[in-house]
């Protein structure tokens, strides 16, 4: 049997943040089942990993917890899978 021992670092972090943000994401975690602290550490693993750069304007919530659901690769061609998928659900594949 093979096992992986791992060693996780646990710190305890203070914000300051407006009551009705907390109040607001205190919520949002509650209806997904998750502990604010899981949703800002996933949160701060995807600033961190780059994946959304801290400079754009803000995403919505729902938008970020969506990032690292699926694997994609790398020369994936969302618009070429986005007019086939409209043009299958409408009737119109293969015409251009």
């Amino acid at each position: 049997m093979f096992s992986l021992n791992t060693c996780v670092m646990i710190t305890k972090l203070t914000l300051t943040i407006e009551d009705e943000v907390i109040a607001q994401a205190k919520s949002y975690a509650q209806q997904r089942g998750q502990s604010l602290s899981k949703l800002v550490e996933a949160y701060f693993k995807i600033l961190t990993n780059e994946k959304i750069d801290a400079n754009q304007e803000e995403l919505h919530p729902d938008v970020i917890a969506l990032f690292g659901a699926i694997d994609v690769p790398q020369n994936f061609d969302w618009k070429k899978e986005l007019t086939e998928a409209i043009e299958k659900k409408h009737g119109h594949e293969g015409i251009r």
